[in-house]
């Protein structure tokens, strides 16, 4: 007999790994996982050479991850928002035709994020190369002059990578007003002052009205 409180056993030991008289397989195999990585490949080397010299990538804006947790990481995110493409002075019907991703539903919470994604589309800007709408037409406004189209070169990879963080521990010195600093010290008495601090002004407006 089975003692203490356990879990009732119910394993299912039914699962069909064969073709066979008990029906169809119902286990999915990945057996084509080499071939399809090597498809992919092709299809991505295709389609770099259908739309060179432009690159295969979008501009991507720096967005940080989601949840308190994973929001000290940068990476990037799907679009730019309208108000960022309005501080650089793209429009977004524009956008869409020189590689820039748009993301309507985006919105800027804070003016730190605004201006480093504003920085990032000004250094995409300067970098930029943008050929005639017809090859062998005259560049007109807003076009790049012959001598660097000619120059110019299809961009693998990320358009514009993050930097990565410096990992290096940067050592100080610590001085004697560090070690006269008692933070706990410091912490408790905030706290108490916040408790306080409603008791003080009740007694302060008692005060006024007598």
């Amino acid at each position: 007999m089975v003692k203490h409180n356990n879990v009732i056993p119910n394993i299912h030991c039914h699962k069909k790994y064969l073709q066979s008289s008990r029906g169809p397989l119902k286990v999915r195999l990945t057996l084509n996982q080499a071939s399809k990585k090597k498809s992919r490949r092709l299809k991505r080397a295709a389609k770099a050479a259908a739309i060179a010299p432009r690159p295969l990538q979008k501009l991507r804006p720096a967005v940080r991850c989601q949840t308190q947790r994973y929001s000290a990481k940068v990476r990037l995110g799907r679009g730019f928002t309208l108000e960022e493409l309005k501080a650089a002075g793209i429009s977004p019907k524009y956008a869409n035709t020189v590689g820039i991703a748009v993301d309507h539903r985006r919105t800027n919470k804070s003016e730190e994020s605004l201006a480093a994604n504003v920085a990032r589309l000004n250094d995409y800007k300067a970098k930029l190369v943008v050929f005639p709408r017809r090859r062998l037409s005259k560049p007109k406004a807003g076009d790049s002059p012959p001598e660097e189209t000619k120059a110019a070169t299809q961009l693998s990879g990320t358009v514009l990578p993050l930097a990565k963080p410096a990992s290096e521990i940067v050592m100080e010195t610590v001085t004697d007003e560090m070690k006269q600093f008692k933070a706990f010290t410091t912490i408790r008495n905030a706290r108490q002052e916040t408790k306080i601090e409603g008791y003080r002004a009740a007694v302060a407006n008692r005060k006024d009205k007598k």
